[in-house]
């Protein structure tokens, strides 16, 4: 099958790109590389043994996007491109509904001038609405609360107009809890801009050095010691969730929705604990006010992607630390700087496959 990946280059995309090589599919990716690198896409071609094409697009170049997609003319779209952080959301709304909503607009577009029809989208729990009853199950309220997650709920609305109005399409939507982790070759893994945003990538850039402590928000919320439970996804399981996905829908018409977590909840202490287990001494914390908009505790429940998808996280929250140590600390300053400058998209293309045999001593093994 020929799967192409918007945002394959960054951190879920690149893992799932990974996976989808190792499965022998045929892989082109469509990123714009402003949160990413295409470092990434060449270590995962070391390991893979095979390389996904890149296109240098935005989702809002509709004509880029409609000229790719004619090109390509894959069998299915997985699509991760888009704007993602909460706290930026708040202060730059509309660039969020111009990048994802309006940029989701333009692919289904594409996508239609060049018959393709099965989509796999990378929604998020943000979606759903505040709630006591936990897990959450796929039906339970929606009702976001900041503006990142009020685009993946506009998008959700779209995809379900759009499986409604035509028998055409097979649409999987992906409900994430908290990605973290690595792949556990150490070779990928999350490398955010600036000040990470969630914990795990702060909690590692603790242990690496570069930051001072974690500040844990809060430790009188009503949970079992005091701080925020969340369900944590090891990325490696979350991007299994998307061919599991991309499969199904091969045999389906219609719109589905599926959580993608553990189950359970994990919090804040417990993953310090299990980060300082793995990286061999205590990380430094320090309590602090709670942030406004925080809730006590938040996880999902991922049956009926283990009825439907034959799908479940396989890894706990010490391989979660394991594999994002192991990253982090061979890779200290993550990818590195890449400046897109004047490049092709020939010349990233030569760059992504261009491995040789000193690939062993720079932490990539094929």
């Amino acid at each position: 099958m020929h799967v192409l990946v918007t945002g394959g280059a960054g951190y879920i995309g690149s893992h799932a790109v990974l996976l989808l090589l190792e499965a022998g599919h045929q892989v082109s990716v469509y990123d714009n590389l402003s949160n990413s690198s295409p470092e990434s896409l060449r270590r995962v071609c070391a390991m893979a043994g095979a390389s996904p094409e890149l296109f240098i697009g935005d989702l809002l170049d509709s004509d880029r996007l409609k000229e790719v997609m004619l090109n390509v003319k894959p069998d299915a779209v997985i699509h991760f491109g888009g704007l993602k952080a909460v706290g930026e959301s708040v202060e730059k709304p509309l660039a969020y509904y111009r990048n994802n909503v309006v940029g989701t607009v333009n692919l289904i577009e594409a996508m239609e001038c060049a018959d393709v029809r099965r989509l796999v989208f990378s929604s998020s729990a943000t979606v759903y609405a505040e709630s006591k009853k936990l897990p959450l199950m796929e039906d339970a309220p929606r009702d976001a609360s900041n503006p990142y997650g009020r685009t993946k709920l506009h998008i959700e609305q779209m995809l379900e107009d759009l499986a409604v109005s035509s028998g055409e399409w097979s649409i999987g939507i992906l409900r994430y809890f908290n990605p973290v982790g690595a792949h556990p070759s150490g070779n990928i893994g999350e490398d955010p801009q600036g000040i990470p945003n969630n914990l795990m990538p702060f909690i590692s850039q603790v242990a690496v050095g570069r930051r001072n402590e974690v500040k844990i928000f809060g430790k009188d919320y009503p949970t079992y010691d005091g701080t925020g439970v969340r369900d944590y996804i090891h990325v490696v399981d979350l991007a299994q969730g998307h061919l599991d996905a991309i499969d199904f829908l091969t045999h389906h018409k219609g719109q589905f929705v599926w959580n993608l977590g553990t189950g359970s909840g994990t919090s804040v202490l417990d993953v310090i604990g299990a980060f300082s287990r793995a990286c061999g001494r205590q990380l430094p914390y320090k309590i602090v006010e709670r942030r406004a908009g925080d809730i006590a505790e938040y996880y999902g429940d991922p049956t009926a992607a283990r009825l439907e998808l034959g799908w479940k996280a396989e890894r706990g929250i010490e391989e979660m630390a394991c594999d994002m140590w192991k990253w982090q600390s061979q890779n200290p300053a993550g990818y590195g700087e890449f400046e897109i400058g004047d490049y092709t998209n020939e010349d990233l293309n030569a760059y992504i496959k261009g491995i040789k045999d000193t690939l062993s001593s720079t932490n990539v093994v094929s």
